[in-house]
């Protein structure tokens, strides 16, 4: 197991793995592949928390007892610290020290910046014009340079795709490499050892990284676990495709949800979601920030927009899941305080 500061072995399997498009298949991680990530990142990390708040349910009705796992009490703020560790202790020798690259809206930025500090690896992040400057701030405090470029996540990935041609360094997409999969998978072996009566889990799906670590594992060990996903309706490339049952893509990706404000499905995650959610709805951003500004209420936490989706979820489909234990995650808590002004001034 690799230490912090300490390189891999030189035949350690690398995150500069680039499947085909036909390489991934419905169910791209396997369950020894999460356990090993678990692994890695153990040095690193703590167990996050999964608790119930009694206003909140008594809120939610009818009957929904809703456990908020807290990945916004991760050192970076987002469950996505998870995938940047899971794919940077994977790389070996020659990888590191070519450095890696990344595009984000923020918080798979900073969950790279962080495990690149901690393991001595150059980080590089692509981020688009206008990206909220409290994580663009909290990347470079970690050390990682930030490039903005773009009007939108999509096109900084155009961005450090072209870093990876001219300069030579390794790719970490925050969706399309087994490595963060099976990072993001680790949070439901979690879930499964803290709560093992749960009946649903309602998550957001952006890139769709934790949601196919959820049904990885669920499907694995908890079978009879119902996952629900929600996306915000002005960016919803991937309930458009499952719904479609092809991947497509949307001309623009309009919400303040950032985490999740992509224009495209994926071929690492679409067809996992496509065979293994129980259903796909749509919220709009007013409905997201109704869910925020629930959780501060009740339970004190600062969530984001896309921390707080799947929340909104549990609310528009509260009357399948009446009398139900309901899993939803917190990705993050990374908000910034123009948009927490206007939540709380009921301006979204």
């Amino acid at each position: 197991m690799p230490t912090p500061n300490a390189p891999a072995e030189e035949d350690a399997p690398g995150a500069t793995r680039a499947p085909t498009e036909n390489d991934w298949g419905a169910w791209p991680i396997s369950l020894d592949e999460i356990r090993a990530a678990r692994e890695r990142i153990r040095p690193f990390l703590h167990t996050t928390p999964l608790r119930r708040y009694p206003e909140l349910d008594a809120t939610v009705g009818p009957g929904i007892a809703v456990l908020v796992k807290h990945e916004n009490h991760q050192p970076t703020g987002s469950f996505k610290v998870r995938n940047g560790l899971a794919a940077l202790t994977a790389l070996d020798r020659a990888a590191r020290a070519r450095g890696v690259v990344g595009a984000t809206r923020g918080n798979h930025g900073q969950g790279l910046a962080f495990a690149g500090s901690l393991l001595g690896i150059p980080v590089t992040i692509c981020v688009p014009l206008g990206n909220n400057p409290e994580k663009n701030a909290a990347m470079r405090a970690m050390g990682a340079t930030v490039i903005e470029h773009g009007r939108d996540y999509d096109e900084a990935v155009e961005v450090a795709n072209r870093l990876v041609r001219e300069r030579g360094m390794v790719l970490v997409h925050s969706t399309l490499n087994r490595d963060v999969l099976a990072g993001a998978a680790t949070m439901a072996l979690e879930i499964v050892e803290q709560e093992p009566a749960l009946d649903a889990a309602v998550v957001a799906v952006g890139g769709g990284s934790h949601a196919v670590g959820l049904l990885t594992v669920f499907r694995a060990l908890a079978p009879r676990v119902r996952v629900y996903a929600v996306q915000a309706s002005g960016a919803a490339a991937s309930y458009a495709s499952w719904r479609a049952g092809h991947p497509v893509s949307v001309s623009a990706a309009r919400t303040f949800a950032d985490g999740i404000a992509t224009r495209n499905a994926y071929d690492a995650t679409f067809p996992t979601l496509r065979e293994g959610l129980a259903d796909f709805i749509t919220v709009d951003d007013a409905a997201i920030a109704d869910a925020i500004r629930l959780f501060l209420r009740t339970t004190h936490n600062l969530v984001e927009g896309a921390g707080a989706a799947g929340l909104a979820g549990v609310l528009a489909l509260r009357d399948r899941l009446a009398g139900q234990r309901v899993a939803v995650i917190v990705t993050g808590g990374n908000l910034d305080l123009a948009t927490l002004r206007q939540v709380v001034n009921g301006e979204l």
